[in-house]
């Protein structure tokens, strides 16, 4: 059986919004713009501090983040309607300016934003706001009289509508997936949804706490012989808050208070009742039939049945119709790793993968045999809202907290040793390997630089071919999609046109080799690695290597280029300079590996990287030890593959090796990316290198981080 590998959706600048979309989204209803201001004050601490504010707000000019001061502004924006807002909102009527409601957008964050999370996706009103029915809002009369029959529109909101949907997406997205089913009969559970008591979407809906109750018996009188399920607010399951339901249900209504994901409660329910949630419209889009009890931004077009109206909302509006005016046109999007304005695709993207991230490492993590320089990179690459990341030095009780928890034990592979291995392999606790991915950073790891990239291996690790992995199994059964390919081929050009390699040191070019002959690169590793260890037989040293390749290349330029840990003197593997004469034709000290990699005609490694990239570059590889790239008919090997039968392409090497097997953090924030983030962050300009000296406080430094760069 093998699994297909699809591409996810991608980070495409072709995907944004263009200046035209961002007009209509601020379309009023008689087709003028919404106006534009020179400065707006922002004298709230907590609003003045979302991030990327300035590039929510594009319109507002300048912004003011301080009281008022006696200066002339434009306009003021606040928190929504609230009773925090209420010095934004008077400082309005006083100064005879516009006031702007902030809220979050329908598609927010993984997390709560009172747990820290940054929102992903805000709204910006200037007539009102959208929970509040009592008055118009910049949402309600685009859903009332925008042109949301277009049908370019209506594709787009299709596509991203059946994403939110495929990917189970909502508006915050921490919440884990239904461990196996709902209570209830399935085609017979009608959901009732509770909410938090004073929200502010309940007035705003023209709805009453009373009104809960009312709904409440109405979902049980008109659904005869169906299970009631009421959902309960996370808060309120955790007794934080009151709900309007009363804790004490009637009898045979079933409460739901564990927090799962709400994707997977609707697909299991018949229908839902509620009054003001955004719950109902997440049921709507997924073709769930909706009951509201009071008039949010959602009801009173049709699309729901509805126990109030009003008479600004004559139109008939269909679920993708109220998507599109909602979450393509009113809400506004933000891309987290570059600050910038983005489209509502971009911005899925960056849900699911944050949401799937925060999912993998949920949890409790036992961190086993990491050095504390190493302690922060793990942290931020490990991060997850629900989860929890600890370290120790000794096995026994990692493997005992793990086991208590019903967490897992993640251990540097570089570290393992036969006992360790014997340790881990009597765990109760689930043992994940984890090493540098291989598109790492821009520096030595051994000079303390922080990884970008990192392999989470539950089977083995890559480097290890005594045993298998989940990159070689990856690449012995998935099926590469057609679309997974082309991302592959694409990822290849910008890696070889940014002239990109795991370390990025950028150490100069390399000497003029000789015209005509046969240029073959031999590639030296530290010899105390673990691929060597592992992958070698014969061959093991970097003396041993270029003697092999001197005898399997006769006549033929060699050029060794020592690794960069070994000529740093941080790690074993130097070769004696006669020796070094005797077998290389020059020594490339000074040259980075690209610059090398772009010289030769051919690569000979044990099972350096520099092979892959040589491959990548279209080089001959010859490989003396087993590699993960070797044995799948790219290479000319010198040992056997036994467990290696497929015949690869590159751009299927590529694929499973570089997007599928490694995660990646951006460098710069530390929230997950896809590897085409940490390119693009690697491309840019590095600036001035560090002065060696700093060498030992950048390790200082990153044992004593205490938390992951980014949260979400």
């Amino acid at each position: 059986m093998t699994d297909t590998l699809e591409s996810p959706p991608q980070v495409d600048g072709a995907q944004e919004l263009t200046r035209g979309d961002r007009r209509l989204s601020r379309l009023d209803s008689s087709g003028g713009d919404q106006p534009s201001y020179r400065s707006t004050l922002v004298p709230a601490w907590g609003v003045a501090a979302t991030p990327h504010l300035e590039a929510f707000l594009p319109e507002c000019g300048r912004l003011e983040r301080r009281l008022y001061s006696g200066r002339e502004t434009d306009s003021i924006a606040g928190w929504g309607f609230k009773r925090t807002a209420w010095y934004a909102r008077a400082l309005a009527r006083r100064l005879g300016v516009p006031y702007l409601a902030l809220e979050d957008g329908f598609l927010r964050s993984v997390g709560l934003g009172r747990a820290g999370a940054p929102p992903i996706s805000l709204t910006v009103d200037d007539l009102g706001v959208h929970y509040d029915a009592s008055r118009p809002s910049r949402l309600e009369r685009l859903i009332e009289a925008g042109d949301l029959d277009d049908p370019a529109l209506l594709a787009r909101a299709r596509a991203a509508m059946d994403q939110v949907i495929a990917a189970g997406l909502s508006k915050t997205n921490a919440a884990p997936p239904l461990a196996g089913d709902l209570p209830g009969r399935p085609g017979r559970r009608i959901l009732v949804i509770d909410q938090t008591a004073g929200d502010a979407s309940i007035a705003g809906a023209l709805a009453a706490p009373a009104g809960f109750a009312r709904m409440l018996e109405a979902a049980r009188d008109e659904n005869p012989g169906a299970d009631i399920l009421v959902r309960r607010h996370p808060s309120v399951a955790a007794g934080l808050r009151p709900g309007c339901l009363p804790r004490r249900l009637p009898a045979g209504v079933i409460p739901l208070e564990e927090d799962v994901r709400v994707a997977d409660v609707l697909a299991r329910v018949e229908a839902v009742y509620t009054v003001g949630s955004l719950t109902g419209f997440e049921a709507l889009i997924r073709g769930v039939r909706v009951r509201a009890f009071g008039l949010p931004f959602w009801a009173g077009w049709g699309a729901s049945v509805d126990e109030l109206s009003s008479p600004r909302r004559t139109a008939r509006r269909t679920p993708l119709q109220l998507f599109a005016a909602a979450c393509v046109l009113y809400a506004r999007y933000v891309d987290p790793l570059t600050g910038s304005a983005c489209g509502i695709e971009t911005a899925l993207a960056r849900l699911t993968l944050f949401r799937d991230r925060a999912l993998a490492n949920a949890g409790f993590t036992a961190c086993l045999g990491f050095a504390p320089w190493k302690h922060g990179a793990a942290r931020t690459l490990l991060y997850s809202p629900r989860g929890e990341a600890r370290f120790f030095s000794r096995p026994g009780p990692a493997i005992a907290a793990a086991a208590r928890a019903g967490g897992r034990v993640v251990f540097w592979a570089g570290r393992e040793t036969p006992a360790l291995a014997a340790a881990l392999a009597a765990s109760p606790a689930p043992v994940v390997r984890m090493e540098d991915g291989f598109i790492r950073s821009r520096g030595l790891g051994s000079d303390f630089h922080p990884a970008a990239s990192a392999a989470l291996d539950d089977i083995g690790v890559y480097y290890d071919a005594s045993r298998p992995s989940r990159l070689e199994n990856l690449l012995e059964r998935a099926e590469f999609s057609p679309q997974l390919l082309e991302r592959a081929r694409a990822l290849r050009r910008s890696l070889i046109s940014a002239r990109l390699s795991k370390y990025n040191l950028d150490q100069g070019r390399a000497r003029a080799w000789p015209a005509g002959a046969r240029k073959v690169l031999v590639v030296g590793q530290v010899e105390n690695d673990k691929s060597i260890e592992r992958g070698c037989e014969g061959v093991a040293s970097n003396l041993a290597l270029l003697g092999a390749a001197r005898a399997d290349f006769p006549g033929a330029f060699i050029a060794y280029k020592p690794h960069p840990d070994v000529e740093a003197g941080n790690r074993p593997g130097a070769v004696a300079a006669a020796d070094a004469a005797r077998l290389a034709d020059i020594v490339e000290r000074h040259a980075d590996i690209i610059a090398c990699l772009e010289a030769a005609d051919e690569v000979a490694t044990m099972t350096s990287l520099a092979g892959f990239e040589g491959l990548l570059r279209g080089k001959p590889v010859t490989t003396y030890g087993r590699p993960f790239y070797g044995g799948w008919g790219l290479t000319t090997d010198r040992l056997a593959y036994p467990r290696r039968s497929r015949r690869l392409g590159l751009d299927e090497l590529v694929a499973g090796a570089l997007i599928a097997y490694p995660i990646y953090v951006d460098p710069a924030s530390g929230l997950p990316c896809e590897v085409e983030d940490v390119v693009a962050a690697l491309s840019r300009p590095a600036g001035a290198a560090p002065a060696r000296r700093s060498r030992y406080w950048r390790a200082v430094l990153e044992s004593l981080r205490p938390n992951p760069r980014a949260r979400y």
